[in-house]
């Protein structure tokens, strides 16, 4: 499997609260995870870093062969149980009161995704010409959206996009959303924080994946699209996709 990750602080912001990790060989699966941390200077990067570092290391005893339900379970574990340490880790000191982070992590097989999510980031399945949003968003203007009050067109450009319902590491325990797709050969994953989603139409995301035959590349491109719209919050890209062959090129989808 073919996966890559980039980020840039912006071109506002003063420190990189994002964070992304993969573990290309996990007992035969793979992991890739992106956290958006959030709570100020020094709060969010923490969050996040802590976010990466227990969700991998509780994860570490996943093996192929497992069931899907056993893999969602640990998962849910895994990720509340970093919510329990980052909550504990702000609880005792008072200048980190109020950390939290996005998640999502996504375990991968050859045909299975198995995604955990918390907060606004997002994963994407990109197949063909068309681009699946996986995840629904724990945001406020997402639940105007389901209740009718806005359009997705009128979410994207509202004031209080960013503003997130569920976080990780807010409160003492959190509600895991759990999903599971197939994937296909020549489908792309894409993992990101709402600094490319929040800036980049879907439709361009998709353009900018297909026109660009490398991941780095595609990575790299996606980063720097989000840094024209504006750039005013750190962006964090993490794409994969089959390794179709030996020099990395990836499939067209078509």
């Amino acid at each position: 499997m073919k996966m890559v990750s980039r980020t840039d602080i912006g071109k506002v912001r003063q420190v990189n609260e994002d964070r992304a990790a993969i573990y290309h060989q996990l007992n035969g699966l793979s992991l890739a995870i992106v956290a958006d941390g959030m709570g100020g200077h020094q709060a969010g990067d923490i969050a996040s870093q802590m976010a990466i570092d227990t969700i991998g290391a509780q994860l570490q005893s996943i093996h192929w062969g497992m069931s899907v339900e056993s893999c969602k379970q640990i998962l849910r574990e895994a990720i509340e149980k970093a919510n329990e340490e980052i909550y504990a880790f702000a609880s005792d000191q008072e200048k980190y009161h109020g950390m939290g982070t996005t998640v999502v992590a996504i375990i991968a097989s050859q045909e299975l995704l198995i995604i955990g999510h918390i907060g606004d980031s997002r994963a994407y399945k990109l197949t063909g010409e068309s681009i699946q949003q996986l995840t629904e968003d724990h945001s406020l203007v997402y639940e105007l959206v389901k209740n009718g009050q806005l359009t997705m067109e009128e979410a994207d450009h509202h004031p209080r996009r960013n503003w997130i319902t569920r976080a990780l590491g807010t409160e003492p325990s959190v509600e895991v959303d759990l999903y599971e797709y197939t994937w296909r050969p020549d489908d792309v994953i894409l993992i990101c924080s709402d600094g490319l989603s929040g800036l980049v139409d879907d439709a361009d995301i998709l353009r900018i994946v297909r026109e660009t035959e490398q991941l780095e590349d595609a990575a790299d491109a996606l980063i720097q699209s989000a840094l024209r719209e504006g750039g005013d919050d750190n962006v964090t890209v993490l794409l994969f996709a089959h390794d179709q062959d030996s020099d990395g090129k990836r499939g067209d989808g078509n």
